[in-house]
């Protein structure tokens, strides 16, 4: 297992070294063929088009033949196929290129509402899921696309007229590439792998079978049972884990009444999650009664469910057999089937940091560890502990009494958002009415909130962007029955920056190819920028002046440390996959745990008076999505960097819609023209530093 500060390591170094001796073509191993071909083909066609465009296609022949395959065909089709397809003057060039960005928009964006369609069933709360509905959820109709354009060469027609590009080169030299030049080097990319269809099959599969094992990961808290046999929790209460489970803690610091005694028994929950000591048929189950504490499961005594419970219900606490953990480990195996076809970025860990992100490893983990680390996290965990009247405990990792909700309660607020918002349609009628709060012209909230489609979520909500601008993103959140709660509504806030975002740099880019943001990281900083306003999205007043100010950069800094130290999590449990691949689930479950609370004791046990806590694993995230985040933690230090531009310009609306609309370029560099400065973490500790000296 390795050490906190050097999870890369020089594996990370290798993947660098391969990936620009790949791309540069000195890697190859050439048949003779092949040599002989590329040199006969140099000659010929820089006579023909001239010695301006040698270089070009010599990169252009080298990254074809790193491709190529020997079913693609021999010397001759080769030598035909470069001689037909190489553009060797800029109008052929242009057109290619204009026709691949016509044909990359309507293939993928048509895939993509295919895919919403078939997985339509399984991902909203519109009746009853079978057994067909996740297999029809878990089919890929674009996992074929890939693999048949370069069967058909059409791929080849990139890789042999566009630059692929190394993560050096697109972090060093792309400051000075045109907007035209940052397109062509994004084409290239699309086809930096050559994955066969049921390899993307396979990751699809294991993908939608994470996705659906989450989706129904839900506790019925009233069946949830104290040792003087004591419900905490109202009737028909349902939290899905972690998220509910989580933001219930949240809620329940407003709580005078039993509050504390209700989140001591939701960290044990966590803990039976975390550990597979929860009793399997406790999971989405109403209709058994549960003590968290001896774990001692029976039929339950009240049904609040609406269906009966069945008439020979078989109660055992036999624990859930690890399946967590399975779960997991299957989306890594299903990653590494990935790994030979992706010779620039041999690793899931690598594709997520050099291709995905675009900003190493290790300065990300420098970036985590920072904040994590900063004695600024004691500091405002003494005011936590003040403000309570009590020490600390784990579960106050996710305190939440820094943030301002003004002169609302949470009970008031969850009246005012049901009542609002009874349904999913009514929140997508209010969408204009919220964009115009956060400063968006009324054309452009009219023209966005048009593009937007609200519906309800079976799991706890997500954004799913459009793959072509005539298509709407799509707002997926939960609603209860009594309508949507404030916790609800903060998610849906955040789902809708996302939505907007997706909109912008989908519609108003200049080119399809740099559609989107330089990183998922970026999106969450925008969805941030929605969730911290969802006051003024209710149209609500909010505590204005110093303090609240100087109380909202508090929350955020904390908020960081712990998605912070969530994310050194995630990132170390893939480590340890691809060092133990023959792992069993038990011994990948003894794994994270340790690796949970190695985190825990480095950061946090000192201020919390507690060592080898383990709730910080309990995050979904870790199961279903792939190492995904650390894009959060990222995302809320790109999104102080993007709030403080948008407060000092005075305009969200505007300023959120300038900065979308650069599109998909360096992560530097498109912070830089956002703000001025490269993404990290200074910002968000400086004004820290500032707040805790006005607050004190």
């Amino acid at each position: 297992m390795k050490g906190l500060a050097s999870i890369s390591g020089l594996l990370g170094i290798s993947f660098v070294i391969l990936a620009a001796a790949m791309i540069s073509g000195s890697a190859l191993s050439k048949p003779d063929w092949m040599k002989a071909s590329i040199s006969k083909l140099e000659k010929e066609l820089t006579e023909k088009y001239g010695t301006g465009q040698r270089a070009r296609l010599i990169k252009g022949m080298d990254q074809v033949a790193g491709f190529w395959r020997e079913e693609d065909g021999g010397a001759e089709v080769l030598e035909v196929f470069v001689r037909n397809n190489f553009a060797g003057d800029e109008k052929a060039l242009d057109n290619l290129f204009n026709r691949w960005e016509f044909m990359l928009e309507s293939i993928y964006g048509h895939m993509s509402e295919i895919r919403m369609a078939l997985g339509r069933q399984a991902d909203l709360d519109i009746g009853t899921l079978y057994q067909f509905d996740r297999v029809t959820a878990s089919y890929s109709p674009s996992a074929h696309v890939a693999d048949d354009f370069f069967k058909n060469k059409l791929a080849f027609t990139v890789l042999l007229n566009f630059p692929l590009t190394t993560l050096e080169e697109r972090l060093t030299e792309g400051k000075n590439w045109t907007r035209r030049q940052w397109a062509d080097a994004r084409l290239a990319q699309w086809f930096v792998r050559r994955v066969p269809s049921e390899v993307n099959l396979e990751v699809a599969r294991a993908s939608a079978a994470s996705d659906q094992y989450i989706a129904d990961y839900n506790i019925w808290m009233h069946h949830l049972v104290d040792d003087a046999g004591n419900r905490l929790f109202p009737p028909k209460m349902r939290l899905l884990s972690h998220w509910n489970l989580r933001d219930q803690i949240k809620a329940d610091y407003g709580n005078s009444e039993g509050g504390l005694e209700r989140q001591r028994m939701i960290q044990k929950v966590m803990e039976r999650i975390v550990d597979q000591t929860i009793p399997e048929i406790v999971v989405n189950n109403p209709h058994v009664d549960w003590n968290p504490y001896t774990n001692e499961v029976w039929p339950a005594k009240v049904n609040d469910s609406d269906t009966e419970p069945p008439a020979d219900i078989k109660v055992a606490a036999d624990r859930e057999p690890d399946t967590r953990y399975k779960i997991w480990f299957d989306t890594f195996e299903a990653s590494t089937l990935v790994d030979e076809y992706s010779p620039t970025a041999p690793t899931l860990i690598a594709r997520r940091f050099n291709e995905g992100r675009e900003i190493p490893e290790e300065q990300v983990e420098a970036m985590l560890v920072q904040v994590c680390s900063s004695p600024l996290v004691k500091e405002i965990a003494a005011m936590a502990k003040k403000n309570l009247g009590r020490d600390l405990e784990p579960f106050d990792i996710w305190y939440n009494g820094f943030r301002s909700t003004g002169k609302y309660s949470e009970p008031e607020l969850d009246k005012i958002t049901r009542e609002k918002y009874p349904t999913a349609r009514d929140f997508e009628k209010d969408i204009e009415r919220m964009l115009v709060a956060l400063d968006f012209p009324k054309d452009r909230a009219k023209y966005l909130s048009g593009k937007i489609v609200v519906e309800p979520a079976r799991g706890s909500g997500h954004a799913a962007g459009a793959g072509m601008c005539s298509a709407p993103a799509r707002l997926r959140t939960r609603i209860g029955a009594e309508g949507m709660d404030y916790k609800g509504f903060n998610i849906a806030a955040h789902e809708l920056g996302h939505n907007v975002e997706q909109v912008l740099s989908l519609c108003d880019v200049d080119y399809y190819v740099l559609q989107g943001v330089p990183n998922t990281a970026f999106t969450e900083a925008f969805a941030y920028v929605f969730q911290g306003n969802d006051l003024m999205l209710l149209g609500l007043e909010k505590d204005s002046g110093g303090r609240a100010e100087s109380m909202s950069i508090v929350n955020e800094f904390w908020m960081t440390a712990e998605i912070g130290a969530v994310s050194l999590i995630d990132m170390k449990a893939w480590h340890w996959m691809y060092e133990n691949p023959d792992a069993t689930p038990e011994e990948f479950r003894k794994a994270v745990i340790e690796i949970s609370k190695e985190v825990w004791n480095a950061y946090f046990s000192d201020i919390f008076g507690k060592k080898d806590v383990t709730i910080l694993a309990v995050y979904s995230h870790m199961v279903h999505s792939f190492l995904y985040l650390p894009d959060y933690a990222i995302g809320h230090m790109i999104a102080f960097q993007v709030k403080e531009q948008m407060r000092e310009a005075g305009n969200i609306g505007v300023e959120f819609e300038r900065m979308a609309v650069a599109g998909r370029i360096a992560p530097d560099l498109w912070m830089k023209n956002a703000t001025g400065k490269p993404v990290s973490a200074d910002a968000l500790m400086e004004a820290t530093e500032r707040a805790l000296k006005e607050l004190d």
